[in-house]
């Protein structure tokens, strides 16, 4: 998992409550138990004009010109801003994946549903909440200025604007901090106790043969 320390990033707003997983990656994507192939079919029934089915050539496919990921002042964008709920519906973690294929390694919003914001961190993606009224202001700011950007400090849990005139604090459980800042999944920081795993299990195996015929 790649690390997640400091991220400056052009802001993508989008202006929509509840925004459920299926909408992020719909269903009839869902097939494939790998973690690739999803960022082109990301937010699919917005993105473009007609139904999307897996196998079909994206590049062919009409895009809807009035999605806001489709308008080239968010081309490129890594921060996703969003509104309160953001990620409710299902438990899949396709949604997380999709995103981060799309190129965003960060969602800030006001809340998001608790599934999915814990999908997002064992996943790589960095769920900020914010206030209504600074994610608000956010929006005005971005809406306002091309090329807006922010900057968003995991280790000091803060989102600044590039010229800091704005800086916002934000709150994250310890463990999956560490595990962002570090660039472990669970199976990576299970790793790091490699060597005493492996003594426990040839102690066991010591001590109790009977289990390993």
């Amino acid at each position: 998992m790649e690390k997640f320390t400091v991220l400056d990033g052009l802001v993508a707003p989008l202006d929509r409550a509840n925004v459920d997983t299926d909408a992020i990656i719909p269903k009839q994507f869902l097939k494939s138990i790998k973690r690739t192939g999803y960022g082109d079919n990301c937010f699919d029934a917005w993105r473009y004009l007609d139904v999307g089915e897996p196998g079909k050539d994206n590049s062919k496919r009409p895009l809807n010109p009035e999605f806001v990921l489709n308008q080239p002042r968010y081309r490129g964008a890594s921060i996703l801003l969003a509104r309160k709920n953001f990620g409710c519906g299902s438990s899949r973690e396709h949604a997380p994946w999709a995103l981060l294929e799309y190129g965003f390694r960060c969602v800030i919003a006001p809340s998001f549903g608790d599934i999915f914001y814990t999908n997002c961190l064992k996943n790589g993606l960095l769920p900020v909440v914010l206030g209504e009224a600074e994610v608000e202001g956010l929006f005005r700011d971005c809406f306002a200025q091309p090329g807006f950007r922010l900057v968003v400090d995991l280790p000091a849990q803060t989102v600044a604007t590039a010229d800091r005139a704005k800086v916002f604090r934000f709150e994250i459980a310890p463990t999956p901090k560490y595990m962002l800042v570090n660039g472990l999944d669970e199976i990576g920081l299970t790793l790091r106790h490699a060597d005493k795993i492996r003594a426990f299990e040839a102690r066991r195996r010591a001590e109790l043969p009977w289990l390993f015929r």
